[in-house]
């Protein structure tokens, strides 16, 4: 893939060719076409206070699925203690219709986020990826506050599992940017 060098040496600028995605014919590109079109995912909310009716990150990504031809199967909203969230989890895991769960809220720093901590335990595989790209997302639009965020994503008993910040904005850029550009293809790379 063509790389255009700046100016300066040993500078590299990433081409537009190259933000733009994947070349055609390359095993990426091959691995999205024969990639499911629609996922079947759950929706949990991880709060203290939000109900179905104040629930603006849940239904964000309930919408931005459907937008995109995936089906949200299940949608829950569980409080921020580390038992109801595994439980919830591992609920949602046995079940043989959910492919991916997507989760929001409880990945920050402050005593009462927990999801991250109850999500990392249980991965059999991390996704490092996910929350590094997204760190560098959330950079670019709030700054330095981006690493106080532990979202992650993972592989839990053959299901993707994703953990988004519950802010309407992380979620709204981790849906657009990462989660359902590659959602089909992460349900196709697991299920091999």
């Amino acid at each position: 893939m063509p790389v255009s060098v700046d100016e300066r040496p040993g500078k590299a600028r990433v081409s537009e060719e190259q933000r733009a995605g994947p070349v055609p014919g390359t095993p990426v590109t091959a691995h999205r076409e024969a990639a499911p079109d629609a996922v079947r995912c759950a929706v949990l909310t991880v709060s203290d206070t939000r109900t179905v009716e104040t629930d603006t990150s849940g239904a964000l990504i309930k919408t931005t699925l459907g937008q995109w031809g995936h089906a949200v199967v299940d949608y829950r909203i569980v409080p921020d203690e580390p038992a109801l969230i595994r439980d919830t989890l591992e609920a949602l895991a046995r079940r043989a219709d959910v492919q991916a769960i997507l989760s929001n809220g409880g990945t920050g720093v402050s005593p009462r986020d927990t999801t991250y901590d109850v999500v990392a335990a249980l991965l059999d595989k991390r996704i490092d990826g996910f929350g590094e790209l997204f760190r560098m997302l959330s950079y670019a639009e709030i700054g330095s506050a981006a690493m106080m965020s532990r979202a992650v994503a993972g592989v839990y008993q053959g299901r993707v599992v994703i953990a988004m910040p519950g802010s309407s904005n992380a979620v709204a850029l981790a849906m657009e940017k990462l989660v359902v550009p590659e959602l089909g293809h992460l349900v196709y790379e697991v299920g091999k």
